[in-house]
């Protein structure tokens, strides 16, 4: 029987120093240059440090940058979606040599990155080719209009992972790293895992698809980002919260697990569905679900965007196996889930609800129907939905 996969790249990255590597680097950031880095810069340094963003060892350099953009690969080929950048104010960019300390949004020291490059931050190049959009309402692209003209690159070392392990998005019991998530499936004798990306509560079509997943491999991993989102998301510990009930009630815990992943949103729809599953690849993860508008914000993409644009990489270089699923909702006439592929349905047979309609019932009091959320999710969303209201 074979192994779990192979880590992007082939080897599980680790830049987070222990002992006295950990003494000394913790002594010598005192002396460097500061910078304050952004929560989704924060994010992004702990997952190049724990081995989430393998093979990258620290922020892109120019090369990989502009590969990245123009070609969705690292500049040696690799496939990869998505900038990792160290964005900064021009007027306080380091030089090339010098040793800054990257301090997380909350003053808590994260690590030091040796400088070895310098240059000027693409945004006309990033947000056109990353988001399909230059409109600045798109949050990704925002959040990249907000940040520094210049770029520093360089590995990291880090002293620190989660920079504030008290903190409501913490949840160090679930925060497992890639080489722990990786042990986790061995030791429960799983060779496949698929995985299940969200940043919202699971209601009853994702529950569908992560089973129809679920039976193909040996076990599911429910993996729910919770770095860096848009205002308006439903808080990390309220959906972790309801992920819980669900899980406890509704799946085989045998063949599920549930961890945390600390990345920032981008909401880049395509690009990101890639992104997603090269670090759950490097989580040990064999198969990824791609549902409808993956990673997806307002109407920048359309619906199956994400799952075409596998299309448009080297599937063996991306080594991990995406999972397409269709639109799935309950269908009162069939009396269960289903797809448009599994069973031709009319709209106005199939229970769906929007967001904004499901706030308002929450809001109200009044628990969406069964076809759409388990009751006790809906319960959890509630006492969140009224407390807020």
């Amino acid at each position: 029987m074979h192994g779990l996969i192979q880590p992007h790249g082939g080897e599980l990255v680790n830049r987070l120093v222990t002992g006295a590597k950990l003494d000394a680097l913790t002594s010598e950031a005192a002396g460097l240059t500061r910078i304050d880095m952004t929560p989704k810069q924060s994010c992004d340094l702990e997952l190049i440090a724990n081995g989430g963003y393998s093979p990258l060892e620290g922020f892109m350099g120019q090369a990989d940058f502009q590969a990245v953009c123009k070609d969705m690969t690292l500049a040696d080929g690799t496939v990869w979606a998505i900038p990792i950048l160290l964005a900064v104010d021009s007027a306080n960019a380091p030089k090339v040599g010098d040793r800054c300390a990257l301090y997380a949004p909350n003053g808590v020291l994260q690590g030091v990155i040796h400088v070895e490059e310098v240059y000027p931050h693409d945004k006309k190049l990033e947000i056109p080719t990353v988001f399909r959009t230059e409109d600045d309402a798109h949050p990704g692209a925002a959040k990249v209009m907000q940040e520094g003209d210049t770029c520093i690159a360089g590995s990291v070392d880090v002293v620190t992972l989660c920079v504030d392990p008290d903190g409501p998005e913490a949840f160090m019991d679930l925060r497992l790293r890639p080489a722990q998530t990786r042990a986790a499936f061995a030791e429960r004798g799983w060779h496949t895992a698929v995985a299940f990306q969200t940043r919202n509560p699971i209601h009853r079509a994702h529950e569908y698809i992560c089973k129809c997943a679920q039976e193909i491999c040996d076990g599911l991993l429910i993996h729910p980002l919770v770095g860096e989102t848009k205002a308006g998301d439903i808080p990390a510990d309220i959906r972790m919260d309801s992920i819980a009930v669900l899980v406890e009630k509704y799946f085989n815990h045998e063949t599920t697990m549930v961890s945390v992943l600390p990345a920032a949103m981008r909401y880049a729809g395509p690009r990101e569905a890639i992104h997603h599953a090269i670090m759950r690849k490097n989580y040990g993860c064999s198969h990824f679900i791609v549902g409808r508008d993956h990673a997806g914000v307002g109407n920048y993409y359309g619906t199956y965007d994400a799952q075409k644009i596998f299309d448009d990489i080297d599937l063996q270089s991306l080594g991990i196996t995406p999972l397409m699923f269709e639109h799935a909702g309950f269908s009162k006439s069939f009396g269960g889930m289903v797809t448009r592929k599994s069973f031709g349905w009319d709209n106005k047979d199939i229970v769906f609800l929007s967001g904004t309609k499901v706030r308002e019932m929450l809001a109200a009091g009044e628990i969406p129907p069964g076809e759409f959320t388990r009751p006790e999710v809906a319960k959890v969303l509630m006492k969140w939905a009224q407390a807020t209201s």
